[in-house]
């Protein structure tokens, strides 16, 4: 009974410790990472995220076990392509993980995060 009710505190306390976040704004940068990462900054973001990985699945600490395959993550990059050549807002990205901020504008340096959400 100790273990169970240790394994549940566990799973409900890393639940509260992850991170969830929306943001919006007109796509500022997009790019291609030499490790072979996607990133993306928005107009209300500090700085640039890592989101995915074009040649494998990607799955972030944090993010309930989301993983994005590497179909949906070339789809999404190509969202925020599209956004950004056509200067279009995007209303909500939800982004999710451990290493996801209070706030948009705090953000660590390119940090990997899980998004669970765009809306263009």
């Amino acid at each position: 009974m100790k273990k169970l009710l240790g394994a549940c505190m566990l799973l409900f306390s890393t639940s509260l410790l992850a991170g969830t976040l929306v943001c919006s704004g007109t796509v500022e940068t997009v790019a291609y990472h030499g490790n072979d990462k996607l990133m993306v900054k928005l107009s209300s973001m500090n700085g640039p995220i890592f989101f995915c990985n074009p040649n494998e699945p990607w799955s972030v600490s944090g993010a309930q076990g989301r993983v994005m395959n590497p179909e949906t993550c070339k789809a999404v990059f190509s969202m925020f392509l599209s956004a950004r050549a056509t200067g279009e807002n995007i209303s909500r990205v939800h982004f999710d993980g451990d290493a996801v901020p209070s706030s948009c504008t705090e953000f660590a340096p390119f940090t990997d995060v899980f998004v669970r959400y765009v809306n263009y």
